[in-house]
């Protein structure tokens, strides 16, 4: 009951967050250092995760410091996304020559396989991002067979997708510099860490045969859900 409420709270504290970030009516200047900085609290967030799941590897403690660690890092990560997509339209900075139509096209269809691993990770994992809902089973088939972050890759590619939309340079610079690897560095520090320690065994057999991130081929060993 105490977790179900904490979660719920972080949900609204996050959200919260990312309205806040939406409508605040600070200037371009402070904008820009908001936008470029505050991804970055993905590194000291996951350094701090690892260290405390590291201090006490145990399920109940990793189920706790996921609250907190996710929460923490969609706040991040969310405060500079919606604050770049807020001022974009006006300080588009140097334009990208690709058609609108294309960066459309690319956005639904990034925007629907992102649903998808979403999907994917409720039935076979019986989760949901954010911490909503601790996956209650490894994932190992479907999109998850080809690589280990389906999510990841696809909401990174979502957010590419956006920005040249926009075609700003700018933002796809951003994304590539401050978004994306403090993401994956979250990814690879922290969530590696604590699904090794819920997932004992089972996830090390899944992530020996399974790339992190760019998809390949699945193997032929069984790919069962554990």
């Amino acid at each position: 009951m105490l977790a179900t409420t904490a979660k719920v709270a972080g949900l609204l504290v996050t959200v919260a967050c990312w309205m806040w970030a939406r409508n605040a009516q600070w200037s371009d200047a402070w904008a820009m250092v908001i936008i470029w900085c505050a991804p970055l609290f993905a590194y000291p967030i996951a350094l701090a995760g690892r260290r405390a799941l590291d201090a006490q590897p145990t399920i109940r403690r990793a189920e706790w410091m996921n609250i907190l660690v996710h929460y923490a890092t969609m706040i991040a990560l969310g405060v500079g996304i919606f604050s770049a997509f807020r001022l974009v339209p006006k300080r588009p900075g140097i334009p990208i020559p690709v058609p609108h139509q294309v960066s459309l096209a690319l956005a639904i269809v990034t925007g629907a396989v992102t649903f998808l691993t979403v999907l994917n990770l409720a039935v076979r994992g019986l989760g949901a991002p954010f911490a909503v809902k601790l996956s209650s089973r490894l994932a190992t088939d479907w999109m998850y067979a080809w690589t280990r972050n389906p999510m990841l890759l696809c909401s990174l590619t979502l957010l590419f997708s956006m920005a040249l939309m926009y075609r700003s340079l700018w933002i796809v610079v951003w994304l590539a510099v401050s978004v994306s690897p403090g993401w994956i560095f979250l990814v690879a520090w922290y969530e590696e860490r604590e699904l090794q320690i819920r997932f004992g065994a089972g996830y090390e057999e899944y992530r020996a045969r399974t790339p992190f991130l760019w998809p390949r081929k699945p193997r032929a060993a069984k790919l069962a859900s554990y």
